[in-house]
């Protein structure tokens, strides 16, 4: 975990993580984690190394997935890897019909995986396929894998546990188009479905996360020098989630973004395209 700065003490206090009954509530489980090979997920992967649970893990890596699994079953956990690229039908197909194989059905759906991308609309003109990408991955393969498993999880009673992003609950940005109609689409999809899934007997829980210090985020050198969270302090956010099934987390000071986002919608939709113009962009 990388220490904090000052800052990012005040934005992201520490999470207390009651490791006893995360173990009571996981033990026996099984848990179906995306993206998984780096970042939140591996991190995530690793905390739940110590108890006793069935870990599916997904990504396409498949190295650093053997890696994994080497290194967390010396401790308690069972792992199945799964390297796939969800944005594949045939490897999507593949993990569903994996995944309806299982003997004690599924538990928990840590819906994980995506990518981001920052790019102005001038310099998206020839690249439609930066739109259906990020669409693929963020949005249609979250809800072909739902869609699929929900009857599993219905029988098990447990939940599904979505990696969002605050952006998601705030005014857009410019040169995210891509990422925010994504990662939002997917938002309001499980939002919508949530009372369904609820009625079901299947918890929902939506984590908006503002910047992680992940892999994702160094192709973008404006982001390297912001207040960012750990992994880790992700992975026990999650976990903590597990046994409270609290249907959201979001940051103390998401509030005061909303709020902006409301009353200072007018001033900055005149300013933004000033300011861009102002930069050439």
């Amino acid at each position: 975990m990388h220490k904090y700065s000052f800052l990012e003490n005040i934005l992201f206090p520490p999470t207390y993580l009651n490791k006893t009954r995360l173990r009571r509530s996981l033990t026996g489980k099984t848990v179906l984690i995306t993206g998984a090979s780096s970042g939140i997920g591996e991190q995530l992967a690793y905390f739940l190394g110590d108890i006793n649970v069935h870990l599916i893990l997904v990504a396409r890596t498949e190295q650093k997935l053997l890696a994994m699994k080497n290194e967390i079953e010396k401790k308690a956990a069972r792992v199945s890897i799964f390297p796939a690229d969800l944005r594949n039908k045939e490897e999507m197909d593949g993990l569903l019909r994996f995944i309806h194989q299982l003997p004690d059905g599924l538990d928990i759906v840590v819906s994980n995986a995506g990518i981001s991308i920052r790019r102005s609309i001038n310099n998206s003109l020839d690249r439609h396929h930066d739109f259906t990408r990020t669409m693929a991955i963020n949005y249609f393969a979250p809800v072909q894998l739902l869609l699929s498993v929900l009857p599993l999880l219905a029988e098990n009673q447990w939940q599904v546990i979505n990696i969002s992003t605050v952006n998601a609950l705030l005014i857009p940005f410019p040169h995210w188009a891509a990422y925010q109609a994504s990662k939002s689409a997917f938002d309001t999809w499980f939002r919508s479905a949530a009372p369904e899934l609820n009625a079901m007997g299947i918890a929902t829980t939506s984590i908006y996360l503002p910047l992680v210090k992940t892999p994702m985020i160094l192709p973008t050198a404006a982001y390297q020098g912001l207040p960012a969270m750990s992994p880790v302090h992700v992975a026990k956010i999650i976990c903590k989630s597990m046994y409270t099934r609290r249907k959201k987390y979001t940051p103390w000071w998401l509030i005061l973004g909303q709020l902006s986002s409301i009353i200072f919608r007018g001033i900055w939709d005149t300013l933004a395209w000033r300011i861009l113009r102002k930069k050439g962009e």
